[in-house]
């Protein structure tokens, strides 16, 4: 006899770190309690020995994008630079559950991103070759193949877009997002950092061109350094230090169905339907779809883009019809102009940015966490995010990754 779904998921004690007050100064405080800041704060303290650090939630930790997300890891992008920081979260991921201790449950069942016309087909043989050039696992599969991968797809030719086939990595997976955050922050905290909840940052501090100091809510913080890591309103916090950033922050849904027994194998992605899906550890269909035009930072989103997110998903899987819609939820992502994120220095001394990510931020969690330490730590990039400063929007030398991040993931 199976398990029922969500049968094997672990129990958790009640609190898995402590509440604290905030001191009065630190060397570095972290501003975002997602999964970018919590990971930041282990790295420093693991990698590069700085204990005295406060992570900063206005809200509780992870209640943002770290729990509105659809959880997909993957690293075939197309650029080198992507290739680069993406392959190295993903390295990490691998043996993340060791590292921390902690029961993540990274589930490496592959990704499928579809192609449905020949321009997606040229487009998407090219990335698999560019994927393979940089040693990530990646190849085109035919409509068969996709079928054998994955037998719920629909791969007739008789449809509006019709399956011309796929590119495929089988390391590419998920995790379970909440437990992410709950490792990282019990691993930091056991090596001292502060987690410090409903603590809203209303104002940062510059004097003589470095940061000196971070008003709270809970009252002001001294700080070495401050490091941005609150994603949709990155921009919002960097205006407070005098720096305009070319951002753009918009809702991005997703939903979930009612639980159901297994019948989805791996992550299928569409752009020409423009829909997402794969199936939780319990049982629910987690689809996701693009974002809504408009800007803004309410955390749910238009019906309409619901309606064309089922839409697409029936057209994919008409299994699915007679499933139910359980809920549906906003994020809320910070879009660069070229697709790409955006981390490193700043014009003010002891400030740094980890923002732009738009809808790749999860998967790069662990990636992010330990190049940005470093960042913050060294105060010169990483090689990985080196190419990713704010900079290159002034001299050009821009990572176009329209193309292979197209779909909101």
């Amino acid at each position: 006899m199976t398990s029922p779904p969500g049968a094997h998921l672990p129990e958790h004690p009640d609190f898995l770190w402590d509440d604290r007050e905030p001191a009065s100064s630190y060397d570095v405080v972290v501003v975002g309690g997602g999964g970018h800041g919590l990971a930041t704060a282990y790295y420093l303290a693991k990698v590069h020995g700085i204990t005295n650090v406060a992570v900063l939630e206005k809200g509780w930790l992870a209640g943002g994008n770290m729990a509105r997300n659809t959880t997909i890891i993957r690293s075939n992008y197309l650029w080198d630079e992507s290739s680069g920081i993406y392959e190295h979260s993903l390295k990490l991921w691998e043996g993340l559950e060791d590292d921390l201790g902690y029961p993540i449950l990274f589930d490496q069942r592959g990704v499928l991103n579809l192609a449905h016309s020949l321009q997606d087909v040229r487009d998407s043989v090219r990335r698999v070759n560019a994927n393979r050039l940089n040693g990530i696992d990646a190849e085109w599969v035919d409509p068969a193949g996709v079928k054998e991968i994955c037998p719920i797809v629909n791969v007739s030719p008789d449809v509006r877009y019709p399956v011309l086939g796929a590119t495929y990595q089988p390391r590419a997976g998920i995790a379970k997002h909440d437990y992410v955050a709950w490792g990282y922050a019990r691993a930091a905290h056991a090596m001292g950092v502060h987690l410090i909840q409903n603590c809203e940052v209303t104002g940062l501090e510059v004097e003589h061109g470095r940061i000196a100091a971070v008003r709270t809510s809970r009252g002001r913080i001294v700080a070495g350094k401050v490091a941005l890591c609150a994603a949709g309103h990155s921009s919002v916090l960097a205006k407070m230090a005098g720096i305009r950033l070319p951002l753009a922050s918009h809702p991005l849904q997703a939903l979930v169905s009612e639980l159901l027994e297994p019948v989805h194998p791996t992550v299928v992605m569409s752009n020409a339907v423009h829909v997402y899906v794969s199936q939780a550890h319990k049982g629910e269909l987690v689809m996701g779809a693009g974002i809504d035009s408009y800007n803004g930072y309410g955390q749910r989103g238009s019906f309409h883009i619901i309606e064309q997110q089922m839409s697409a998903a029936l057209e994919l899987f008409p299994v699915f019809a007679r499933a139910h819609l359980l809920r549906t939820w906003a994020g809320i992502v910070d879009v660069s102009p070229d697709a790409s994120p955006i981390v490193g220095l700043t014009p003010v001394g002891g400030l740094y940015l980890n923002c732009g990510w738009g809808t790749g931020g999860f998967k790069a969690t662990p990636g992010v966490g330990d190049c940005f330490a470093h960042t913050i730590a060294h105060d010169e990039p990483h090689p990985y995010n080196a190419p990713f400063t704010l900079e290159r929007f002034t001299t050009g030398a821009l990572v176009d990754e329209h193309g292979a991040a197209a779909v909101a993931h």
